[in-house]
Order: structure tokens, then C-alpha cells, then sequence
């Protein structure tokens, strides 16, 4: 381990001789939003508006500054950056603490949990390179790439309950303030490399924010800056373990930091803490064109000689069966080795055979949007294929292209959406020695599905006794205003709120409209259910019990 560190400090003192790098962060001193007073907003929890300036009472306890120089960045070659002495690097680039929490946590991820954890290690072998790549060229301590496990897992497609995505966990009003696009054709929050990037100076700015304490900074990346300030100002005390004693930071933000902790102290000595025998995937590596215009991802694996389904495990931010039509010079992850002959041979591919869309004829009565509900599409997208200048003026037989692909077999659905049929739910008691993966086997079932039903973020851990809905819970339906429905007649039932509890998930249990249970219990749209409380709901008898 210490041959392997020693190997990343000569190559970093190395480049820091380099050519110094190109790259402005968008929260530099010349940036609107680094001039702007109103904070970003965390990916998970949103911060409320503040000036930058306003004076805050506080203890003089903070954290040291280990923000590593500004570098260029490092070569693409994965081979170049890690070692077989080393599947997994530790940099020592970011300040650990001993605390009781942190002990909690190690024991925890070296006994019950261990299976998970040991997954999550063995995928990082897969991921951080690249995050540190990027990171290194951020200049921010190596060692934070480890906080993608906290957030994901190391699960470039894991999407929340709280609609936050990928492997930093963007919601998407925060992915937005650093390119990170989603739309119908491309989610940049996917993006292992966007992503990063977007993390990385994301983390900057909350560690300026904060006055180069690392320890908050990383507090506001899963609470938000706002609830960090609260904290800081009903405690007086800027130390991150006087914040947690007091109560205005949430159990999860609370253990956020910890978990990091105790993931860099394991990660540090593998062998020490009995992870020496793990499988680690093998590095991330891909080279990167240019496509100058829409283009079929079938045509490209072809040319690669891979399948489609290993081209798009390159590009998790593509949503679709082609890059998005209008978008030129779209950037495309293909095979390590691969660019050259790709590049050759897209070349001498004919423009108009790039992507192959479905055509409709128009006939009397149709209008772009009429076309787009009938096909489940975006009109910006018809006009931008089609160089529609008045959407009004379309003429009866003419050939629109339509953003699908020739002769589809269904309408297109969105790859994040939910797609289960809802029904009649079963839950489980967790057990000691449980996990998300020997739970999902047994009920047939998958992990993310597992996630989802139960709000579970990709660092929340099972707990015995823990109580999990294991099957799709009812479909959601409109309870109707009449005393009878198809399952039977309304009948009254009072509902006692349980821990965890929210309106939309009593909604999906009991097959009523969240709206409904507001209004017969005379509930404000941000009054927060209590354990223990009491809800009126009309439902059908076939679903009480």
C-alpha cells in the first residue's frame, strides 16, 4: 500500500510541472454563481436562501485544509494510474476522526453488513479510477471518490425515492446548475465522468462556503448548506461532532460524514479489517468520439464489434435507442481501442443513414401535438427533426420523421419510470444477518425494487426488525366518490401512522388519491404525519386488513 501511494505522489508531483489545465470551474471568482449570494442546493435536501454574507456566531474549531494544488488531467490510461500492489488506492488526502459513530459504522460494515459491503468494494474497483482522474484534475482530496459509495453503491444507474440519480445522486434542479441535462433522450446524471465533474465542484463550493472545512462540506453535500448553517447557528460551534449532538441535522446527515470515515479507514487496510479475498471488477475503461449528428447506437456497436447492450452500459446517460436528434458533435464512451476504426467508418457513413426514424404521414386532423400523445414524444423534437419553422402550417401528405426508431415494435418508455403492475402487498421482518441481496432472492425480487418500495437510500443499511414491504405494492387508482367500487363497497377505517410512514405511501397501500386523505382529515400539504397518529380514510373492504 505504501509502494502504490508513494507510485500516485511521484506521478502527481510530476504532473504538477505539466502544462496547467484549461478547465474553469464554473463556481470560479469570475462565475455568476460564485458571485451570487443565494447558496446551491444539496443533491438531497434542498438549502433555503441565505446571503453569503451574513454574519454567523461561531466557535473557532475547524477542520485542517487539504485541498490538494490544481492539476491537469491525468492520462486516460487506466493502467497508468493503478496498481496490482493496490486494487484499491487510499491517498491519505483527507482528514480522518475517531468517534464512536465512525467505530459504530466500521463494526457494522465488518459484520452483519459485510456481504453488501464487500460488493461495494469489489465495484469500486470498477469506478474509481476514473472518479479520481477527474478529481485530481478538480484538485480536491483523492479519497473523497469514496464518498460515490455512500451516495450509490458505485451504481451509475441508481435512481432514488427522492428523484435524485445516479452514482453522486443529483436531484435534478442541482444537476441543472452544472450541465448535467436530463430530458427524453439523455439524463447527464448517469454520466460517470459529467457526474463526477459536477460532484467535484459541487463539493468546491461548499467547500469554500464553509471556509475550507471538509468536514461540513461534505455534511451540506447530502443536507444542503442551509440546513448545515441552521445547525451551525443553534450550536455556535463549527466542529461537525458538535453538530451532531445537537438536533436540527437529520440521523442520516448525521451518520453521512461517518460513513465516509469508516469506508476510508477500511480502505486503508483491507487485509486489517478481513476484506482481503475480495474480486475486484476490473477498471473503467473506454476511449471517446465525437458523432456529428444523431446517430443509430446499433450502427456504432457494429462498428465496434460489440452488442448494443455493451455500448450503452458505456453510456448509462442515453435513454434511447440513438444519441439525441438535433445535437451535434454528441460526445460517444466506445471500447478502449476501438475510436480509430470507429471513426474511420463513420466517416464514409451516408448523413441520412445515420439514424433511422419512424415516418407518419399527416392526414386531415393532425397536429404536432395530437402526433406527440399518440406516440409518447416530444413535439420540440418532431419540429427539430423536421426544420419545422410554423408548426401550424404542416401539410396533409407530407412525411414527418418521428424520433423513433423504423419499424418499433412498441411506444418507447422511459427508462427511470417505475414500470411495475401494482398489487396487493407482503412485508418482511428483517433478520440478523439480512441483506438487500439474500432478501431479494428469496421473495424473487430485486435489489432496486427493494430500494424503491421502501425509500431506502444506497448507503442505508438493514437494521433487525426492520419491517420491508418484499412484494409491488397495490395499483393506484382514484378512489370514485361513489359507496361502491369494483373491489367492493366503501367502507370507514382509521389508520394508526407508523414510523416512516408518509401520506403516498398510505396512498399506494390503501388504493386511495393522497389529495383524498388530505382533505378527510383536514391535512395542509405540508403537515408532516407523527407515529401514532390517526387518518380517516374511505376505502374498499376488499382492502382492509
Amino acid at each position: 500500500m505504501l509502494k502504490f501511494s508513494a507510485a500516485i505522489s511521484v506521478l502527481m508531483l510530476f504532473l504538477f510541472g505539466c502544462q496547467p489545465m484549461v478547465h474553469q470551474s464554473p463556481l470560479s471568482s469570475e462565475s455568476p454563481i460564485a458571485r451570487s449570494a443565494t447558496p446551491l442546493q444539496g443533491p438531497t435536501e434542498g438549502s433555503s436562501p441565505e446571503s453569503a454574507t451574513d454574519p454567523v456566531a461561531v466557535s473557532a474549531s475547524v477542520i485542517p485544509d487539504f485541498v490538494l494544488p490544481s492539476v491537469p488531467s491525468l492520462p486516460e490510461a487506466v493502467d497508468d494510474y493503478l496498481s496490482e500492489e493496490a486494487p484499491l488506492p487510499y491517498n491519505g488526502d483527507f482528514p480522518l476522526s475517531h468517534h464512536e459513530r465512525v467505530d459504530n459504522l466500521i463494526a457494522r460494515y465488518t459484520g452483519p453488513q459485510k456481504k453488501t459491503f464487500s460488493r461495494w468494494l469489489e465495484r469500486a474497483g470498477r469506478y474509481i479510477p476514473k472518479i479520481q482522474m477527474v478529481f485530481a484534475s478538480e484538485g480536491i482530496p483523492l479519497d473523497l471518490s469514496y464518498l460515490a459509495m455512500i451516495e450509490s453503491g458505485f451504481n451509475v444507474r441508481a435512481y432514488s425515492w427522492a428523484n435524485a440519480a445516479g452514482p453522486w445522486q443529483f436531484i435534478e434542479s442541482t444537476g441543472r446548475l452544472y450541465g448535467l441535462q436530463n430530458d427524453w433522450w439523455q439524463d447527464g446524471r448517469l454520466d460517470l465522468e459529467k457526474s463526477t465533474r459536477a460532484a467535484a465542484q459541487h463539493l468546491k463550493y461548499l467547500h469554500d462556503r464553509f471556509d475550507g472545512n471538509w468536514y461540513l462540506a461534505v455534511a451540506a453535500y447530502n443536507a444542503g448548506g442551509g440546513k448545515v448553517r441552521q445547525a451551525i447557528k443553534a450550536s455556535q460551534s463549527t466542529d461537525f461532532w458538535t453538530l451532531v449532538d445537537g438536533n436540527v441535522l437529520r440521523e442520516e446527515t448525521k451518520n453521512y460524514l461517518p460513513k465516509l470515515l469508516a469506508t476510508l479507514e477500511i480502505v486503508k487496510d483491507l487485509d486489517e479489517y478481513g476484506f482481503s479475498d475480495l474480486d475486484f471488477d476490473e477498471p473503467l475503461a473506454y476511449e471517446t468520439i465525437t458523432l456529428a449528428s444523431s446517430t443509430d447506437l446499433e450502427i456504432i456497436a457494429g462498428f465496434a464489434g460489440v452488442s448494443y447492450e455493451e455500448l450503452k452500459e458505456l453510456n448509462p446517460e442515453l435513454k434511447r435507442w440513438c444519441t439525441p436528434p438535433g445535437v451535434k458533435n454528441y460526445p460517444l464512451h466506445v471500447p478502449f481501442g476501438s475510436a480509430r476504426q470507429i471513426s474511420a467508418l463513420y466517416a464514409e457513413l451516408p448523413t441520412d443513414q445515420r439514424a433511422r426514424y419512424h415516418r407518419h404521414q399527416i392526414k386531415a386532423g393532425d397536429t404536432l401535438r395530437a402526433l406527440a400523445r399518440e406516440y409518447h414524444i416530444q413535439v420540440d423534437d418532431i419540429i427539430a427533426l423536421n426544420n419545422i419553422k410554423n408548426p401550424r402550417a404542416i401539410q396533409i401528405g407530407t412525411n414527418l420523421i418521428l424520433p423513433l426508431k423504423e419499424g418499433y415494435t412498441r411506444l418507447p418508455v422511459n427508462e427511470l419510470a417505475d414500470s411495475y403492475v401494482r398489487s396487493r402487498r407482503k412485508t418482511y421482518q428483517v433478520r440478523s444477518g439480512d441483506s438487500l441481496w439474500s432478501i431479494a432472492r428469496r421473495f424473487s425480487v430485486t435489489e432496486k425494487e427493494l430500494r424503491v418500495w421502501n425509500k431506502l437510500g444506497w448507503s442505508n443499511m438493514l437494521k433487525p426488525g426492520q419491517l420491508l414491504a418484499v412484494s409491488k405494492p397495490g395499483a393506484v387508482r382514484i378512489a370514485q366518490q361513489s359507496r361502491t367500487t369494483s373491489k367492493g363497497p366503501i367502507r370507514k377505517l382509521v389508520y394508526k401512522v407508523m414510523p416512516g410512514d408518509t401520506l403516498w405511501g398510505i396512498s399506494r397501500q390503501f388504493d386511495v388519491d393522497t389529495e383524498q386523505i388530505m382533505r378527510w382529515n383536514e391535512l395542509s400539504k405540508e403537515h408532516v404525519l407523527q407515529p401514532g397518529q390517526k387518518l380517516t380514510l374511505m376505502v374498499a373492504s376488499s382492502r382492509q386488513g
